[in-house]
């Protein structure tokens, strides 16, 4: 029964649907990846998770034409990359576009949050799930830059070969939680500046969106409304 109410609970934010979907395919990714058909698994797996973050940018200020416009042409290279075994030639396109994806879906959630001053609780469902995109968004970066300039990272474990999704990832949440670097390192100038900017953009985010929200739900708790409900203006509107 506790599983059916979350289900249903969680159906009603699909904020919280997409956090789960991208926290169940980080540890899914390590299992497969690696395997013959693991890429053609994790192609089909981003598809899923596109047209879940569509779904949910529905719900915010954001356009979903523009997102729309954005994950066509990243279905089409993924399943070029699948059928016909291009990923070496396509994948710093299909990547860089993912990054613009999950960055437009980003800031469409932030926007969403920052347009009232109470917290929902899809509010708080959407915190965790703007920080997933964003972390996603850098991983997709990383590997557009490893795939243009091999040898951009290392790690203790087999230095000189490729990281994998995963590791990349894993690089990606250390520096946008501001909790390290981890094993795996920049060793050029651009992936160290791309860092850079990750870090900023994680000290930002925690300070200007998550303690607000922190903020309005100390002060005055959670209000319970529905993420279809109208937004009220803000004060001075």
């Amino acid at each position: 029964m506790r599983a059916l109410r979350l289900l249903i609970h969680t159906g009603r934010h699909p904020s919280a649907i997409l956090l789960l979907v991208q926290l169940l395919g980080m540890l899914l990714y390590p299992f497969i990846e690696r395997e013959p058909a693991g890429h053609t698994a994790f192609n089909v797996f981003g598809v899923v998770v596109l047209a879940l973050t569509i779904r949910m940018v529905r719900r915010t200020p954001g356009e979903t034409r523009i997102s729309v416009a954005l994950a066509v042409p990243i279905v089409i290279l993924l399943a070029l990359q699948t059928v016909y075994d291009l990923r070496s030639t396509l994948l710093p396109w299909s990547s860089a576009l993912e990054a613009l994806f999950y960055f437009y879906a980003a800031g469409s959630l932030i926007a969403y949050m920052m347009g009232d001053r109470k917290a929902t609780t899809d509010e708080l469902f959407a915190a965790g799930a703007t920080f997933t995109l964003l972390a996603w968004g850098f991983t997709h970066l990383y590997l557009m830059v490893q795939e243009l300039h091999p040898g951009t990272f290392a790690a203790a474990v087999n230095a000189s070969a490729p990281r994998t999704w995963s590791e990349l990832n894993y690089l990606s949440f250390a520096l946008l939680s501001s909790t390290g670097i981890g094993d795996v390192i920049p060793l050029t100038v651009h992936a160290r500046a791309l860092c850079s900017v990750e870090m900023l953009v994680g000290v930002m985010y925690l300070a200007a969106v998550v303690a607000r929200l922190i903020g309005f739900t100390t002060q005055g708790g959670i209000y319970r409304r529905h993420p279809d409900a109208a937004r009220e203006p803000w004060e001075g509107d």
